[in-house]
């Protein structure tokens, strides 16, 4: 079953200041981050599943971007994969787990 992929404001927020901060450092940078959050995207749509449970006490599972430090934080139903955060690896762990659909 293919399911559609859905990015919470809050998680797009988050990227596009992670993608700006990048790219005022240096030039391109910020598109490089797009772009593997984009490759990012198209493997969780592909198989979820693949990736692994943050916790087994919460319902999100977690996709580690190479080359830059954040963490793609998404739940699955059975028609929707829910982008919930892209948060930094290192800065404030679970801040997002309030957020609500």
């Amino acid at each position: 079953m293919k399911r559609t992929l859905r990015v919470l404001p809050e998680a797009e927020a988050e990227l596009q200041s992670a993608a700006t901060w990048y790219e005022e450092k240096r030039p391109g940078v910020g598109i490089e981050f797009i772009a593997v959050l984009d490759r990012a995207f198209e493997s969780i749509l592909e198989n979820p599943e693949a990736c692994p449970v943050w916790r087994p006490d919460r319902p999100y599972r977690r996709l580690l971007l190479k080359r830059f430090p954040y963490v793609v934080f998404f739940r699955i139903d059975s028609s929707t994969i829910e982008i919930v955060a892209v948060a930094h690896a290192k800065r404030r762990p679970g801040y997002w787990l309030e957020r609500r659909r």
